[in-house]
């Protein structure tokens, strides 16, 4: 008897010793609504957090499949970091309620993260009532937000700061993280502005209206979309139109992301004369690009390498 309730007592502290040890260990549940949020968290996170995308690299993140193994991944979570701006406005909802998960299930959840707020910057807030009709445009402005390599040093903050109150004994961890990941940002910033140099002032027309926040920090001046409205494929007439309007301007190069169909574009840059720049709109865009500088590092070179327009 009295060797039992040993054998009993030693399992119980064994086995309450490996529990408090699994606690110990255990990462943060992190799932994000974009790529891109997932490259900065775990650049912040690194082993002390497990991080799933919903989108992938090469979807346009506007359209994304609700699959039932989403809700699984969203129940499981204990960070959900998303995007915000109505980006996501059309399949993440969804989610969210089917996952039952307290953690994400508002905005005043301590696991509910929008990166959005994190921004002091916003563009292209509609000035004027908004519907269908007026194609894919968000009420909150451009979701777009991340192709300006300084607001993903700022959502990386907002990042690291919510870490740190979910994980409070790894927070100095974050927190040094987002300082070296602040660190290689300024200096990558610097070095892509410096090679951008020979292009900025460059009008260029794009495919949709996606690139905004690039073009806001790398000084091209975007003069017309090849989508009439925003998300709605352009019609034979509007690409007439274009390219009478566009004949008299000093177009540089046609851009477009990898996950919009190209043709159309391609004729436009070609009826006009210039390059045509197929880009990479987010980690995993390529199969080469795996982190958020990454992503700047190709976007960067293809532009610089391509600009032989009429300026």
């Amino acid at each position: 008897m009295k060797n039992n309730l040993i054998r009993i007592f030693t399992i119980t502290i064994f086995t309450s010793m490996f529990a408090f040890l699994a606690a110990a260990s255990a990462k943060v549940n992190v799932v994000t609504s974009t790529p891109d949020l997932a490259a900065i968290t775990k650049e912040i996170g690194k082993d002390k957090v497990d991080v799933t995308s919903l989108a992938k690299g090469y979807q346009d993140p506007h359209f994304v499949d609700a699959k039932p193994s989403y809700v699984l991944k969203l129940n499981r979570a204990d960070l959900l970091v998303k995007q915000g701006l109505d980006l996501e406005i059309g399949w993440l909802p969804v989610l969210i309620i089917g996952s039952r998960n307290s953690k994400i299930s508002s905005k005043d959840a301590s696991g509910y993260l929008d990166a959005s707020t994190l921004l002091t910057n916003v563009l292209e807030v509609p000035e004027v009532p908004i519907d269908r009709s007026m194609g894919d445009i968000h009420p909150l402005g451009n979701p777009h937000y991340l192709l300006d390599p300084r607001n993903g040093v700022a959502v990386g903050k907002g990042i690291a700061e919510r870490l740190s109150e979910i994980d409070p004994g790894n927070s100095s961890f974050y927190i040094a993280n987002y300082e070296d990941f602040k660190k290689l940002m300024i200096n990558k910033i610097a070095g892509w502005e410096q090679k951008l140099s020979g292009v900025k002032g460059f009008d260029i027309i794009t495919y949709h209206k996606l690139w905004s926040y690039f073009d806001n920090w790398a000084g091209l001046k975007e003069v017309d979309t090849i989508e009439l409205k925003p998300g709605i494929p352009p019609s034979p007439s509007h690409v007439a139109k274009l390219l009478t309007n566009a004949g008299s301007l000093d177009i540089c190069m046609v851009i477009a992301a990898n996950y919009y169909p190209d043709k159309t574009a391609r004729v436009v840059a070609e009826k006009l004369g210039v390059p045509f720049v197929s880009l990479p709109a987010s980690v995993g865009g390529t199969e080469d690009i795996k982190s958020y500088s990454d992503l700047f590092d190709t976007i960067v070179d293809r532009i610089t390498s391509v600009s032989v327009g009429k300026k």
